[in-house]
C-alpha cells in the first residue's frame, strides 16, 4: 500500500496553529468501490418490500423460544448476505440470550466479517472456532489494574488468547472500555501500562503480528468536535491520554471510538437536522477551514477525532469506529429514539459501509464501523434507550424491520430464500421469500399456501432452524426456477 501525507492549511483555527498533518492510505482496490449508479440502485431497493408467500404447513411444537436465525428467513429484514461490510457488537447483558452456536449461526448466515465482545467468554471463542469471522476481545475496567503485572498479563493471554488461535480469528484486544471519561484517575493512569503488558505477551508468544492492543473511548473525550477541523481532546485529559496515544503510534493500533450522532441530536434537536443525524439525504455542512462537504454527522465526528490526534501529534493513527447505533426506544425526554428512526439509520450506515466510503478527510481509507448492537440489552442501567440498541430482542425476535431488500449486484436476478428441514417428526414445507417489485417476477407470484406471518414467526421453534440437519439454501433463482417450487 502506499502512503501519502496530506496537509491542511487552518491558520487561526485554536492556539495559533498553522496547520495539522494527517497521515492516511491509499485504497488501491478501485474495483471494489461502488459507483452512484449503484447506490441510487440501492436506494430503490431499500423501499421494496419483502413478502413471505410459503409458511409450514405443520409446525413442531414444545420449544418456547424463537431463534433469531429463523426469524430472518421469515421476516422482511432484507439484511440478506452482507459480505464484507461491518462488525457488529455482541452484547450480553440480557436475560434468555441464545447461545454463541446460535448467535454464530446468525452471523454466519448474515455474512458479517467481524464481531466485539465485551470479555473473552470462552464458549464464545470455542464457537467461534473456523468460522472466518474476526473477533475483538475485551479486557473490562476491573481487570486493568491486575494486567499491569507483566506475569499476569501473560497468563491472561496463555488463557483466553493463545489457545483459540488461530482457529477463532482473534484480531484485536480492547483493554477497557471508555475508560477517559470513566472519571476514574487510577484507572485512567492504569490503562497504558496494562495495554503495554499485554503488547509484551503477545510478543512473548509470537502473536503481535496477529492481534492489536488499542481501547474504545468515547466521543466525550473531544473538547470540540463542530466543525470537525477544530477537533480537539479535552485540555484535562490530554497528560493522561499521553501514554496511551503514544503506544497506539509505536505499535500501530487503531484508535478506536464510540460515535452516536443520537446523543448529540437528542440533547439538541431544534439545533441538529434529523436528515444529517441519520445518513439521510441532506443539504449538509461545509467546513469553513478545510472546505469539506459533510453530509451526515457521524462522518463529521470521525473527522473531528482525526484532527485532535493531528493536533497532539497523532496524525499517523488510524481512526475506526467501535460502536455506533440508534435506540429503537426510548424515555419521553429522548428525542429521536424510535424504530423507525433506529431502522433508518442502520440501513444508511450498511449502505454506505457497502460502498466502502472513507470520510472527506480520508476518502480513500474505508472507514471501519462496528454496529451497536446485536441484541437489546435489557439488564443494562439508565434509560430506556440503553436497553435498545438491538437488531434483535433477546429471544431472537426482531427489534424492528431494517428495511434492506439485497444488496447492489452485477446480477439482475434477486436472492430469495428457501428453509427445508429433513430434522423433525413432521415436514416442514418449502418456504420462499422473495422481494415484491421485482422485475424479474413481476408484481405477485403464488408459491404454495398463504402466510400468517406473525403467527409462524412466533410458533416455528428454534430448533427446526439451526439443529441436527436443518439447512439454509441462500440462491438467486429466476422465475422460471422460482415457478417450479
Amino acid at each position: 500500500m502506499n502512503h501519502s501525507t496530506e496537509v491542511l492549511n487552518e491558520e487561526g483555527l485554536l492556539h495559533g496553529e498553522e496547520e495539522v498533518v494527517v497521515e492516511h492510505t491509499q485504497n488501491q482496490n478501485d474495483e471494489m468501490k461502488i459507483t452512484k449508479k449503484d447506490m441510487d440502485m440501492e436506494e430503490t431497493m431499500v423501499e421494496a418490500e419483502v413478502k413471505v408467500i410459503g409458511e409450514v404447513e405443520t409446525l413442531v411444537g414444545g420449544h418456547d423460544s424463537v431463534f433469531c436465525c429463523l426469524s430472518i428467513v421469515m421476516v422482511d429484514f432484507g439484511f440478506f448476505r452482507l459480505g464484507s461490510t461491518l462488525g457488529v457488537n455482541y452484547g450480553q447483558v440480557a436475560n434468555d440470550l441464545p447461545t454463541p452456536e446460535q448467535v454464530l449461526t446468525l452471523l454466519t448466515w448474515l455474512k458479517a466479517s467481524s464481531a466485539r465482545i465485551y470479555d473473552a467468554n470462552p464458549q464464545v471463542l470455542a464457537a467461534f472456532a473456523d468460522t472466518g469471522i474476526d473477533l475483538i476481545v475485551t479486557v473490562p475496567d476491573e481487570e486493568v489494574r491486575r494486567l499491569t503485572d507483566p506475569q499476569l498479563a501473560l497468563q491472561w493471554v496463555a488463557t483466553n488468547v493463545q489457545p483459540y488461535l488461530p482457529a477463532t480469528m482473534i484480531t484485536g484486544i480492547a483493554v477497557g472500555n471508555e475508560v477517559f471519561t470513566s472519571g476514574d484517575t487510577t484507572l485512567m493512569a492504569d490503562l497504558a501500562p496494562a495495554m503495554a503488558s499485554i503488547r509484551a505477551a503477545l510478543v512473548r508468544l509470537g502473536l503481535e503480528t496477529r492481534v492489536h492492543v488499542s481501547s474504545a473511548n468515547s466521543l466525550a473525550v473531544l473538547e470540540s468536535s463542530y466543525p470537525p477541523s477544530c477537533g480537539a481532546f479535552k485540555g484535562e485529559l490530554a497528560g493522561a491520554m499521553a501514554a496511551f496515544l503514544q503506544f497506539l503510534a509505536a505499535t500501530g493500533a487503531p484508535f478506536w471510538v464510540n460515535t452516536y450522532p443520537y446523543f448529540a441530536y437528542k440533547d439538541d434537536p431544534s439545533g441538529i437536522p434529523l436528515d444529517y443525524a441519520l445518513l439521510n439525504p441532506n443539504a449538509g455542512m461545509e467546513d469553513p477551514h478545510t472546505r469539506l462537504r459533510y453530509d451526515n454527522m457521524l462522518y463529521a465526528q470521525v473527522d473531528a477525532a482525526i484532527f485532535a490526534l493531528a493536533r497532539l501529534g497523532y496524525g499517523g493513527v488510524e481512526v475506526r469506529v467501535s460502536e455506533t447505533g440508534w435506540p429503537s426506544k426510548g424515555d419521553a425526554d429522548e428525542a429521536g429514539a424510535s424504530a423507525e428512526n433506529a431502522r433508518v439509520y442502520n440501513r444508511n450506515l450498511l449502505v454506505r459501509q457497502m460502498a466502502n466510503e472513507g470520510t472527506p478527510l480520508v476518502p480513500d481509507r474505508r472507514l471501519e464501523v462496528y454496529l451497536f448492537a446485536l441484541f437489546n440489552e435489557d439488564l443494562k442501567p439508565g434509560p430506556t434507550s440503553e436497553r435498545n440498541y438491538g437488531l434483535f430482542h433477546p429471544d431472537g425476535t426482531m427489534a424492528y424491520n431494517l428495511g434492506l431488500a439485497a444488496l447492489p449486484s452485477s446480477s439482475s436476478t434477486t436472492a430469495s430464500i428457501a428453509l427445508t428441514s429433513s430434522a423433525t417428526t413432521r415436514d416442514l414445507d418449502t418456504v420462499v421469500i422473495l422481494l415484491d417489485n421485482n422485475p424479474s417476477f413481476g408484481q405477485q407470484s403464488r408459491v404454495r399456501k398463504g402466510s400468517d406471518l406473525d403467527r409462524l414467526t412466533r410458533q416455528v421453534p428454534c430448533i427446526l432452524c439451526m439443529a441436527i440437519q436443518s439447512r439454509i439454501i441462500l440462491d438467486s433463482l429466476n422465475a422460471q426456477q422460482l415457478n417450479s417450487l
